[in-house]
């Protein structure tokens, strides 16, 4: 037999063939359908907070649900006001466990909302506290000098005034927790995503004054005023990096309102206030029922932190700017 017939052929399928394999890759979902849910990064924006505000009150229904019962409240009787404080707890343990779900699925640690527990209750807490007295202590002297608000005498002696000097500090802490994490925590966070910082602030600030109109006795320039409180807070995030600025800010004006100043805080007056306090005069320069923050002067204080804290923090077009993700990793939010 000839020696070249002898020669055993290649086998074309070889591994050693010189013919690269291409892998098969499954295609990936393209219909319309499957853009409107999902993005470049993921499910979209809108319904990821659509997905946590749903989370935030079925947890929130879940946790009364269970608990009430075991408060034994009777319903013609007005509750004590530790039951205050609790609620209000209630609502931010179900705000904060969505944001930790959400975290892990998106891959992101919780700080990236808002709160970083690197910087909690640090200088800027302290600052934002500072600045939340200052505000409403400048407000309630503008009412005092238009003769429109007086102090009056004390309303609380000896140990009572401290104790209820602590209490209401704790549990307005609790609500600047809450009220920032819900309308500038994890939802601007997601909606900046999807829409940039701005659209979502005025959205956000936009939803907070309408809630506010179902407070007793709310107008429209309250629910303004906490709309444009609102834009504040977002500023004071953008520029600081984390929501402590805003927490510290929100509840020392609180406590000031409603403590030491004794005047109605969204048409509400707190029992165990430090003072016999009352106003006198029109609606539009005293809030009326409401409080100062229905007081057209609110939007001249407003205005005034605006200017002040743009100056003090003013933005930076370097890597080192207040805000950035060098100075604050936690919480980027820059497009």
């Amino acid at each position: 037999m000839d020696e070249q017939h002898g020669a055993p052929q290649e086998n074309s399928l070889s591994t050693d063939s010189r013919v690269p394999l291409t892998p098969v890759v499954p295609a990936k979902p393209n219909g319309p359908l499957y853009s409107v849910f999902i993005g470049p990064e993921g499910l979209r924006a809108g319904w990821r907070f659509a997905i946590y505000l749903s989370a935030f009150f079925a947890i929130l229904f879940l946790i009364s649900w269970a608990t009430r019962p075991l408060l034994h409240l009777h319903p013609h009787e007005k509750p004590p006001v530790w039951v205050m404080l609790l609620g209000e707890f209630e609502s931010l343990v179900a705000a904060v466990l969505p944001a930790l779900a959400l975290a892990k699925y998106e891959r992101r640690p919780f700080g990236a909302y808002g709160l970083p527990l690197r910087g909690a209750f640090g200088s800027q807490f302290w600052v934002g506290a500072l600045w939340g007295i200052c505000a409403i202590t400048i407000l309630m002297l503008l009412l005092r000098g238009l003769g429109v608000f007086y102090f009056g005498g004390l309303a609380l002696h000896g140990i009572r005034i401290l104790k209820f000097a602590a209490f209401w500090a704790v549990l307005f802490l609790v609500v600047g927790l809450l009220e920032e994490f819900v309308a500038r925590g994890y939802s601007l966070f997601t909606l900046a995503r999807g829409m940039g910082f701005w659209p979502a602030a005025l959205l956000l600030s936009a939803a907070f004054g309408a809630i506010h109109l179902s407070n007793p006795g709310e107008a429209w320039v309250g629910a303004l005023a906490a709309a444009f409180i609102g834009l504040f807070f977002c500023l004071t995030l953008l520029r600081t990096g984390t929501l402590w600025f805003a927490v510290g800010m929100h509840a020392s004006w609180d406590w000031g309102e409603s403590f030491l100043y004794s005047v109605p805080d969204s048409g509400q007056v707190a029992p165990g206030h430090l003072l016999s306090s009352s106003f006198h005069g029109s609606r539009w320069l005293t809030g009326g029922s409401v409080g100062p923050e229905g007081s057209v002067f609110v939007f001249v204080v407003i205005a005034a932190m605006w200017v002040l804290f743009d100056f003090i923090y003013a933005p930076h077009h370097d890597d080192h700017a207040p805000g950035s993700r060098e100075k604050n990793p936690g919480c980027d939010l820059r497009n």
